[in-house]
């Protein structure tokens, strides 16, 4: 006899009384033997049954080990008593008097694959820029309205710019705003996966409902989904299941949907359906908000701020190696006892991101009249004792520029400025990189500059 799958089943105090149950039961007790099966299933009890999932419980907390040697033939028996495919998962007992509760403990007789949302990937951790603001408002209005902003939102970028943090951002968001709401956080691998081991397992039905049944579905590196047919064709009946009911859908890509030439065109078109927010590059002030949140975060005590500013300017594209190289510059603080500065910093960059090598450097007299011209003054004013005002910002920015771009030292560019100390240098170095964290204009002047000293050399090779 097969017991159809289509309702819930209310279970009455002693599941002996269950048809179904009693039926697997004795289909058990055939297949594996009456010693195996009065020593080990015998006290199997059914805690719940929704249609899809199979929940059991066995006295003396031998669940873990049952469920690891008997859960294949438990559920193919199961299977066959209620007439399809379900997923089968053996729970802890509970005391006596105690009700158990379906899913306390999903030890499952099959192992489900899964990804987890990381804590630390929030919206208040975000740092907003040029770069990425459209992105972050646009997976800030799906987090407080799911389903009603935009939908499906693809965020898109190279690796190492912020979009898996958004995603889990929006994740994390909704399990603190919204805990009533169904959210399931899958790489595309770990879907694929997911999908591959219910085909081998016979339990697809199960997969269906653990992907279907959400309310949010956020999906990271779509692109890897590509060449996969089988979990494409899942993939989008999944899509097509969820967008239908209104639920919200979430993906990032490296790339844009367009560019994704191995995945389907039906699943292109749906990726490109809603809003595709781009991330871009950081701008150095960014990037320097990225490594100061961060030091703060992880309480990292620098003996120089200026590291942060040396950082921000070696690396340029990476988000993720931005705070990679903070990381090992704490490193080898930890291993080596030195004071976060900016000579440590340095060494430690100089390996992993070294400076492009040129022929030709800048000479300090070459930027110390390329300043002077830019505010006006001559380079007998900067090198003087004087401190007028009107010398002291072009003053700064040349010993800050000198510091960038050439290799010589404190006490040498201390030197070409009237015999100044290294801690003038340091401090006035130290002021340029503040200002230019906060002043949009200020940056640009140095990038002009920048330029300008860039056209001097390339005209002096010439």
């Amino acid at each position: 006899m097969r017991y159809p799958l289509g309702s819930r089943l209310d279970l009455p105090a002693n599941t002996e009384s269950l048809p179904a149950w009693q039926e697997v039961r004795v289909r058990l007790r055939s297949v594996i033997g009456e010693p195996a099966y009065s020593l080990w299933l015998s006290s199997l009890e059914v805690v719940s049954w929704d249609g899809t999932v199979l929940r059991l419980t066995v006295a003396d907390d031998k669940h873990r080990w049952v469920a690891e040697r008997f859960g294949r033939i438990v559920q193919k028996t199961a299977s066959s008593v209620l007439g399809a495919t379900l997923h089968v998962k053996f729970v802890a007992p509970k005391a006596p008097g105690e009700r158990a509760i379906a899913g306390d403990e999903p030890s499952a007789a099959v192992a489900e694959p899964t990804a987890t949302l990381n804590p630390r990937y929030s919206f208040d951790q975000f740092v907003i820029g040029a770069s990425n603001r459209l992105a972050h408002a646009a997976a800030l209005a799906v987090a407080e309205s799911p389903g009603q902003a935009y939908n499906p939102l693809l965020l898109f970028a190279p690796p190492g710019l912020g979009k898996t943090h958004l995603l889990h951002a929006i994740g994390n968001y909704l399990k603190t705003f919204s805990p009533e709401a169904a959210v399931r956080y899958s790489t595309a691998e770990t879907f694929t996966n997911h999908f591959l081991n219910a085909l081998a397992t016979r339990s697809i039905e199960g997969f269906k409902h653990t992907y279907r049944s959400m309310d949010v579905l956020l999906v990271d590196d779509v692109q890897f989904l590509a060449s996969k047919a089988r979990t494409e064709e899942e993939f989008f009946h999944t899509y097509n299941a969820l967008y239908e009911r209104g639920r919200q859908l979430v993906f990032t890509c490296d790339r844009l949907p367009g560019q994704l030439t191995e995945v389907e065109v039906r699943l292109r078109e749906r990726f490109e359906a809603g809003l595709v927010a781009e991330i871009g590059t950081p701008d150095f002030r960014t990037r320097r908000t990225i490594l100061r949140k961060r030091a703060e975060v992880d309480g990292i005590a620098l003996a120089d701020p200026q590291v942060l500013d040396l950082i921000a300017t070696r690396i340029t594209t990476n988000v993720r190696a931005l705070e990679g190289a903070l990381v090992r510059i704490v490193a080898f603080n930890s291993l080596t006892a030195k004071p976060i500065d900016y000579a440590l910093a340095g060494t430690v960059l100089d390996v992993i991101h070294p400076r492009p090598v040129t022929e030709d450097k800048p000479t300090i007299a070459e930027i110390q009249v390329i300043v002077g011209a830019r505010y006006g003054v001559s380079v007998r004013e900067l090198v003087s004792p004087s401190r007028s005002a009107r010398l002291v910002i072009p003053r700064q920015l040349a010993m800050f520029l000198i510091r960038e771009l050439t290799d010589h030292s404190l006490h040498e560019i201390g030197a070409a400025f009237g015999g100044r100390n290294h801690a003038t240098v340091v401090h006035s170095c130290a002021q340029v990189a503040e200002r230019a964290a906060d002043d949009q204009n200020f940056q640009q002047q140095l990038a002009a500059m920048r330029n300008d000293i860039a056209s001097r050399q390339a005209d002096r090779s010439c």
